[in-house]
């Protein structure tokens, strides 16, 4: 199916998104204010999933209403995928996307820990789904380097923001720790269907493992990269 001839989108907002300007300092990404149009943010924000613990869960693991299932449709599909290839000049036609979602985080000290991503995953596509964030930390950091102080731009997670960046081996971001519910939706393209299956099967463990009140206590004192 051709671009015109797909349904335009209902949830989000084509036109900021694809206005958003691609910054190339330390890495290619764009931020977009609201991606998700405020006044759709008590709708979608009642069906989003409720997540009770730490770590990242997969998407179709979790329960979750109408229109937070249509936002994710959207983000998955073609339309959107052409969107983020237009803006950093890529073909990801196959290039299949997996999206997770993050709901708390519990202000240990080993969170948001400095990362660039996977080798597998060639874009990272983040949106917030936090009512509001009023913490100073907390915060994600696009990164000059492998420390979280050498900070180049700070997304909040809060409803409808979304930032774009291209993977690669110097894509460095994290955060400060902070207590507090921070939902936020990672959409990533990936090099193959493999590394999709493993990663819904790596994140359905762990949400089994976390549902276990013992194993749970010492996940949430577990380094962050490994829940």
């Amino acid at each position: 199916m051709s671009a015109s001839a797909e349904p335009p989108f209902t949830y989000l907002d084509e036109r900021a998104i694809a206005a958003a300007p691609l910054r190339s300092d330390p890495y290619d990404f764009a931020f977009v204010e609201h991606a998700i149009p405020e006044r759709l943010k008590e709708e979608v924000l009642e069906d989003a999933p409720r997540i009770p613990d730490r770590g990242s869960y997969g998407v179709p693991n979790l329960p979750h209403g109408p229109h937070f299932a249509g936002v994710v449709k959207e983000l998955m599909g073609a339309r959107f995928r052409r969107l983020v290839e237009q803006k950093f000049s890529i073909d990801l036609s196959k290039c299949p996307p997996v999206a997770v979602m993050m709901g708390n985080t519990t202000g240990h000290y080993n969170e948001g820990y400095a990362h660039p991503d996977s080798k597998h995953k060639i874009v990272t596509v983040l949106v917030g789904f936090t009512r509001s964030w009023p913490y100073e930390r907390g915060k994600l950091r696009v990164l000059r380097s492998s420390s979280r102080e050498d900070m180049a731009f700070e997304f909040a997670p809060e409803f409808g923001r979304m930032l774009m960046f291209r993977v690669g081996d110097h894509s460095w971001h994290g955060f400060l720790p902070q207590k507090g519910q921070r939902m936020s939706l990672q959409l990533c393209y990936v090099d193959s269907e493999w590394y999709v299956k493993r990663e819904y099967w790596r994140h359905h463990l762990s949400a089994v493992a976390k549902s276990i009140p013992l194993v749970r206590q010492v996940i949430d004192w577990a380094p962050r990269r490994f829940t």
